[in-house]
């Protein structure tokens, strides 16, 4: 097998003489003598028959065919370093990475502060987010997708090996566009009066679990978003009137943009929670749980 004249060692000592400006000052820095460092590079450069530094006065500039090794190099030393990094991080009982799905139900604000909060303290471990809706964020939990899920909604599934943490409650308005003819309507709105105008409904992201919805109109015309900024923005353009968490929107209430309606029965009420399967141990989702526990605690 071919054995490639670029080594992590050759990549180091050009990384260290661009920094320090001279093989001198490179050498003390990597403590080896110059003449060691001159070496690698001339071998270096017969071996990928490249010139990589000109003499400027008593600096060693990079030529251009050099910058561009170094740039590409320096990817490779970080990858390394990431590596190196996570290696003794998962020894330690923390993993590199942890795989987050936030429901679109959620204002996802509180949840990123906790997370920077977080990743301020451990910047070595790596954040994957995703969005999901409804059931959806349950299956991408129960299948092993992510490790945890945020503003997931109730019911929490009965599998076993769950754990969930209530960390608020969904309050939703029946809302339309501040000049929907809906608003023509003085009297308490039924089922049956909605049904005449079109819905903007959520998709549940759910794959293999039964969708379900949140106080859903079952008549009359739907029109489908995969998320609730995506419903938001539908119902201000005026396509329909749906159901909406007041939290999200209470400014575009305050300025007439969308406006509540009188509806004649109950709205029903969701609980939100944080949840992971139990058999995830990582000290990374540990601490991470706690930040976004006391971040919606304190947002209570």
């Amino acid at each position: 097998m071919n054995t490639s004249p670029l080594t992590l060692e050759s990549l180091l000592v050009l990384d260290s003489i661009d920094r320090r400006g001279s093989f001198a000052a490179a050498a003390e820095q990597l403590n080896k003598v110059p003449s060691a460092l001159s070496y690698i590079v001339q071998k270096l450069e017969e071996q990928i028959g490249v010139t990589l530094f000109e003499r400027q006065g008593r600096r060693s500039v990079l030529t251009p065919a050099g910058r561009h090794l170094l740039e590409e190099g320096r990817k490779v030393l970080s990858a390394v370093s990431k590596i190196t990094e996570q290696t003794q991080t998962i020894a330690h009982g923390w993993e590199p990475k942890i795989r987050i799905a936030i429901d679109s139900i959620l204002d996802n604000q509180t949840a990123f502060k906790a997370i920077s909060s977080f990743l301020s303290e451990y910047p070595s471990i790596e954040i994957d987010i995703k969005e999901e809706v409804m059931n959806g964020t349950w299956e991408a939990l129960i299948s092993g997708e992510v490790d945890l899920v945020i503003g997931a909604p109730q019911p929490v599934p009965s599998q076993k090996g769950i754990r969930a943490i209530k960390i608020g409650q969904l309050d939703q308005l029946l809302v339309a566009s501040g000049d929907h003819p809906i608003l023509q309507y003085e009297q308490a709105l039924t089922k049956a009066d909605m049904s005449q105008f079109r819905t903007v409904v959520v998709h549940d992201s759910a794959k293999t679990e039964a969708p379900w919805s949140n106080n859903w109109i079952e008549n009359g015309q739907h029109f489908f978003v995969s998320s609730v900024n995506q419903k938001i923005n539908a119902i201000l353009t005026g396509i329909g009137i749906g159901f909406l968490p007041k939290e999200r929107i209470q400014e575009l209430l305050k300025s007439g943009q969308l406006a509540q309606l009188n509806f004649s029965e109950n709205i029903q009420m969701s609980d939100l929670f944080i949840a992971w399967k139990l058999v995830n141990h990582g000290k990374g989702l540990q601490n991470l749980r706690n930040h976004l526990e006391k971040a919606f605690h304190h947002q209570q």
